[in-house]
């Protein structure tokens, strides 16, 4: 705050706290929900009665649509908006996007299970949520370690041309804080 002016001025520093609680609180809800949905999904039975089938799968795509899309997007949003704000630019961020990456393409492949399974129901049947879990247990634990550890990459090398500056000036303006 100013002093004497009565003027506050918020600055993108100052929305890291909330931006980390959205990150935090859509990781979360995202995670929990991808855990969930692969045992909602073994659910899916069509020898079960065709009105307890329309039930599960309409959970299961309920749950996928409203509850743990929206947090995967809430925490990406976020989580763009924190290395923007932070500049995290550290190899150790690099690998855990590469998880992260991972972990969206696992979001994917529910997604389309749940809609393979609606679709075909009988000639679909999804895996066993004892897979799908330990897969995403690794991907979670990785992006985990990455974040909690920050570990140093010194050895990291590369091809010469990728590793050494060049000096050029980019071909667009690039802003100053």
């Amino acid at each position: 705050m100013a002093s004497g002016t009565g003027n506050a001025r918020v600055t993108l520093a100052d929305l890291v706290p909330y931006l980390k609680a959205v990150h935090i609180t859509g990781l979360a809800v995202w995670c929990a929900g991808l855990f969930a949905l692969p045992a909602m999904l073994a659910w899916h039975d069509p020898a079960i009665g065709q009105a307890d089938y329309r039930r599960i799968r309409r959970a299961t795509h309920y749950t996928y649509t409203l509850a743990v899309t929206p947090a995967a997007v809430a925490a990406v949003i976020s989580g763009t908006w924190l290395v923007l704000i932070r500049e995290v630019y550290d190899p150790w961020f690099i690998l855990k996007l590469v998880f992260v990456s991972l972990l969206v393409a696992f979001h994917g492949w529910v997604g389309h299970t749940i809609t393979e399974v609606a679709e075909t129901p009988g000639s679909h049947r999804p895996p066993s949520p004892a897979v799908p879990n330990a897969v995403l247990m690794t991907l979670m634990l990785a992006i985990l370690t990455l974040v909690l550890a920050k570990p140093e990459f010194d050895t990291l090398s590369g091809p010469a041309w990728l590793m050494t500056p060049l000096e050029r000036q980019l071909p667009f303006a690039v802003p100053n804080r």
